[in-house]
């Protein structure tokens, strides 16, 4: 009941907070709700060798041959440890953001959760598709009705591409259901069909469920909706965008699309990781020349989840445990610096770098909690983003499904590199320096914002000092996945 609880409280919740007329109740009521959302992920990460109290499954559309059956293992878990963090974590550090009917901006934001974990524990893939739509719903609602002066534009361009991306994958999982033997939704069905469905076939296929992964990622040249959708959303979407939606992509790579059509896969593995180091190294570039904190930090993740995304392909049992672990320290790590970013725009209306600088004097709890997130964004060793890139480029440069593997991981690196350039250029311009007019009047943060930062902090260093519980946690999915890719030149 586990998995079900996940998606029932979010979802029933949600619904009940567009009836709550009060400011202070609709946020107190989804605050709660993300927490009691916590405490059962957390009961779930407890129970996790017990299979049976993790799995459930009932009648939901027979005559379809669809069935409501959810599931956790080792990377649905992690992913919604991950949701069930960054929920809470968003709602305590936005708490003194307005918004006008703020019960339905907090409703909307609970059905996206509800949406999100449903993606996460699907083991049916038209249940899969219905909550990968309900996640996508919400956030156009929030995006386009509490955004910035270009938001319709922007959530215009947003809906467009997922939409349109997510009508393939319809496709691709109409035609695989057509040709199961039981005409059936099921994962294991989907599975079984990778040594059934011809070589031609799985090619076209391959595309066009990979095509809604890629820009839910998003890989180039698939990824100008992001940047865009990122500056235009509110602050509180953005941080679910960025934090958690883009994981649905690397997350369906991994569920649904590699170990259904292996050799789709395969045939255009190289294709697609050409197209995420050209992905990784120009957003690199760009986001050195930004001078808003919102369109950089925005770019440097196109760089981070297609570094993800390389590790995938490159199947190997330590990059596949790489792609796991980084997308949970990338959602925490990424979440850190939209906090750093709203603060910042809050206190001293601006996100423009060159009207900053000299903030390490007047917020010093902030420079040093901000100077920790960044660190482990580029990787630093003892930080959780260490432990995770350490694992993707092992993975990487072991791949047995390239040729190319060594290449790959020379220009990946330089990835690296750039991300330490652009990030304490970065963190030099607006926190070091002189002050000016503008940041001479700055204050420390609050305690709330203190304590959000502060929790980001203590996972960051937990998880890059012990690794272990998450290794152990990631092992055997891990190891499942990439036998049941079967994945063979």
């Amino acid at each position: 009941m586990v998995a079900v609880l996940l998606v029932l409280i979010p979802l029933v919740t949600g619904l009940a907070g567009f009836f709550f007329k009060s400011e202070g109740l609709a946020k107190g009521w989804a605050l709660l709700s993300s927490l009691a959302t916590l405490v059962v992920v957390l009961i779930g990460l407890g129970m996790a060798r017990d299979s049976a109290a993790l799995h459930f499954d009932c009648a939901w559309l027979p005559e379809l041959g669809s069935r409501f059956s959810v599931a956790l293992d080792g990377l649905s878990l992690i992913l919604t440890l991950l949701t069930a963090i960054v929920f809470p974590l968003i709602f305590i550090s936005t708490w003194r953001d307005k918004y006008s009917k703020p019960w339905n901006f907090y409703a909307l934001m609970l059905l996206s959760q509800a949406g999100l974990l449903g993606v996460f524990v699907a083991t049916d893939a038209l249940l899969f598709y219905f909550f990968w739509e309900l996640a996508l719903i919400p956030v156009y609602f929030l995006a386009s009705q509490w955004g910035g002066e270009r938001r319709i534009q922007a959530t215009f361009k947003f809906f467009v591409y997922t939409f349109v991306g997510s009508l393939l994958m319809l496709i691709g999982i109409i035609w695989i259901y057509s040709h199961t033997p039981d005409h059936s939704f099921s994962i294991k069905s989907f599975y079984a069909m990778h040594n059934k469905i011809s070589g031609k076939d799985q090619t076209w296929i391959f595309w066009l469920m990979f095509l809604a992964f890629a820009i839910k990622m998003p890989i180039w040249p698939l990824h100008t909706w992001q940047p865009d959708a990122y500056e235009q959303a509110p602050t509180a979407v953005t941080m679910v965008l960025s934090a958690v939606m883009v994981k649905m992509g690397v997350f369906g790579l991994i569920r649904w699309l590699a170990p259904v059509v292996p050799v789709g896969f395969w045939a255009w593995g190289d294709t697609v990781s050409t197209c995420c180091i050209i992905g990784m190294i120009y957003a690199s570039l760009v986001a050195i020349k930004q001078d808003d904190l919102k369109r950089l930090v925005a770019y440097s993740s196109i760089a981070h989840m297609g570094l993800m995304a390389l590790a995938v392909f490159a199947t190997d049992a330590n990059g596949m445990q790489g792609v796991m672990i980084q997308m949970f320290n990338h959602g925490i790590n990424i979440l850190g610096m939209w906090i750093v970013v709203d603060l910042i725009e809050r206190q001293f209306g601006t996100r423009k770098i060159s009207e900053l600088g000299g903030l390490a004097s007047k917020a010093p709890g902030l420079a040093i909690l901000l100077m920790i997130v960044a660190l482990a964004n580029i990787a630093l060793p003892l930080t959780n983003g260490f432990v995770g890139e350490f694992l993707l480029f092992s993975g990487v440069f072991s791949s047995a499904a390239t040729h190319y593997n060594v290449v790959f991981t020379c220009v990946a690196l330089l990835s690296v590199i750039l991300a330490a350039v652009y990030t304490l250029n970065m963190i030099g311009k607006v926190f070091f320096g002189n002050t000016n007019a503008l940041t001479s009047r700055g204050v420390d943060i609050k305690f709330n914002e203190k304590v959000v930062l502060a929790a980001i902090v203590v996972i960051i260093v937990f998880v890059g000092v012990y690794p272990k519980p998450v290794l152990e946690l990631t092992k055997e999915t891990a190891d499942f996945l990439l036998t049941s890719m079967n994945y063979k030149p």
